[in-house]
């Protein structure tokens, strides 16, 4: 089999395993807890990590058995060279001897050489596994009772030293092979130790695709941890948009579920709560404002003189009615303004707005206010559509229009300006009024919170517009901000600069 074939069936035999992993990894999500969870993950990813160890201390411990083994066997033949090296010359020494001076002593130093011979050589055999090496040591065994048995023999006598030195030349030719023999399995040794390590070498990188595999499961389970917990920061970022109809029902870890039905059930009492709040305001603002109609009627006859002339005391006390009716009107048409917000509803419209007639549309709203102060108004008019919802944009730029207008002074400059980038769009509203303190720009959002009034304003604002801007803008997924306009231009010592900022999806312009 050829190494691409084995990297091809090792890929399939991965997919497999991934694939089954995840369809079992899916049927246990809904099973277990993320306790639970995470614990088997951990065990599925140690798992192969674990055997790939076992696995790898068990072939170094093979490896070290066999080199202590192999050590053990070069000592051994290293010895058994040595000895019959030393024990082969004091053998032909002492017969030599003998047959020089014919001295009994040396035939006996002669046997005891021979029996220490023997024993070398029946020691070794009993020890050695290669069957060569056996058979030599057989040979040797073989010519040293035959140089024995001629030295015992009579004919001893007859032999000179030249001669005696010619009978041992068998022996240290057999010698001269055992010798060989022994460094051949020596080699062979160190070659099956060489062999070994590479093969343990080429088996743990082989099994280096477990790395993979277990990064693999991690990740596999890290998705299934966090993806519910992704799921579930969803639906809580809908309920913090005012979104309340979508019902909660997610699948996963057993506390996911339980917080998937604690969030339900607010869910369910905050719509209920929020439909309770609109009616309500539907309800008082309807009722409100009938009264309201006739009694500002019938300010305005008396203050025209409609029904006889009023005197100076009588004259001002009507102007106060006057300006309190005109005041309680405003607190109502931004309390409608505000069941806009309450009004989930509304969210669900999402249109290809024009943004240069949206703004357009808001100017025209506005149109007497504007020419009362003699006020110049810039807009950039260069085509740009987005996908969001007209009402409550509408509403978003009125309220920040008509505080642009309230602020400004007479003769002034209202400027509107809008760009994009890749995720967001930005509108900018910039009046030359007195401005805002920095210390406030984040204050003037708070429910009922009024700034000083501007000069000569008639109608006093209710507190709730930016507060009413802040929420929609919340619900579209936006943010506004304050900078005062000394800050975007050096040139600049008064005026405010309102930035709004929209997710800029789906847009499509047209050059």
């Amino acid at each position: 089999m050829t190494l691409l074939s084995k990297l091809k069936r090792k890929k399939a035999l991965l997919r497999q395993f991934t694939l089954s992993f995840y369809i079992f990894s899916q049927s246990l999500l809904n099973k277990t807890s993320i306790n639970k969870l995470t614990l088997i993950g951990f065990t599925f990813v140690a798992m192969p990590l674990v055997m790939a160890l076992l696995f790898g201390a068990n072939k170094v411990s093979q490896l070290a058995k066999q080199s202590t083994s192999a050590i053990y066997h070069v000592a051994q033949l290293t010895q058994l060279n040595n000895k019959l090296d030393d024990t082969i010359a004091k053998i032909e020494r002492s017969a030599s001897q003998y047959v020089v001076l014919k001295d009994g002593e040396l035939l006996t130093v002669f046997s005891r050489h021979q029996k220490v011979l023997k024993s070398i050589i029946k020691e070794t055999s009993a020890k050695q596994q290669d069957n060569a090496l056996k058979e030599q040591l057989t040979s040797l065994q073989v010519e040293s009772d035959r140089l024995s048995a001629l030295m015992l023999s009579d004919v001893i006598e007859t032999l000179s030293l030249t001669q005696i030195q010619q009978e041992f030349k068998p022996l240290h030719l057999i010698n001269k092979k055992l010798e060989k023999r022994s460094n051949f399995v020596v080699n062979q040794q160190v070659l099956n130790i060489h062999h070994t390590t590479e093969d343990i070498s080429n088996n743990i990188l082989e099994r280096l695709y477990i790395i993979p595999i277990t990064l693999l499961i991690a990740g596999i389970f890290i998705i299934l941890i966090t993806k519910p917990l992704k799921r579930l920061t969803d639906k809580i970022k809908l309920l913090e948009q005012g979104n309340f109809e979508q019902e909660i029902n997610l699948h996963g870890p057993a506390e996911v579920r339980e917080i998937a039905d604690a969030l339900e059930n607010m869910r369910q009492r905050l719509h209920a709560l929020e439909l309770q709040k609109s009616s309500f305001i539907r309800h008082i603002s309807h009722e409100l404002k009938t009264p309201l109609a006739a009694i500002r009627e019938g300010t305005e006859l008396i203050y025209d003189n409609s029904v006889g002339p009023l005197n100076e005391d009588q004259q001002e006390i009507c102007d106060i009615i006057r300006t309190s009716v005109n005041r309680l009107q405003r607190l109502i048409e931004d309390l409608l303004d505000f069941n806009i917000v309450l009004d989930s509803t509304s969210l669900h419209g999402l249109d290809k707005i024009s943004l240069s007639e949206l703004i357009s549309d808001a100017c025209n709203v506005r149109k007497l206010d504007i020419k009362s102060k003699n006020l110049l108004l810039k807009c950039n008019n260069s085509p740009y559509y987005i996908y969001s919802n007209s009402k409550q944009l509408s509403v978003v730029l009125d309220n920040i229009l008509s505080n642009a207008i309230k602020y400004s002074p007479r003769d002034g400059n209202i400027t509107i300006t809008y760009s994009s980038s890749k995720e967001y769009i930005t509108i900018n509203i910039i009046d030359q009024g007195p401005g805002i303190d920095p210390s406030l720009c984040e204050k003037v959002f708070d429910a009922f919170y009024q700034g000083t009034a501007p000069i000569n304003s008639q109608i006093k604002g209710s507190g709730l517009g930016l507060t009413i801007v802040k929420e929609l803008l919340l619900r579209l997924n936006g943010s506004i901000k304050i900078i005062p306009a000394n800050k975007l231009s050096a040139t600049t010592t008064n005026g405010t600069c309102v930035s709004i900022t929209l997710p800029n999806t789906q847009t499509d312009k047209t050059l």
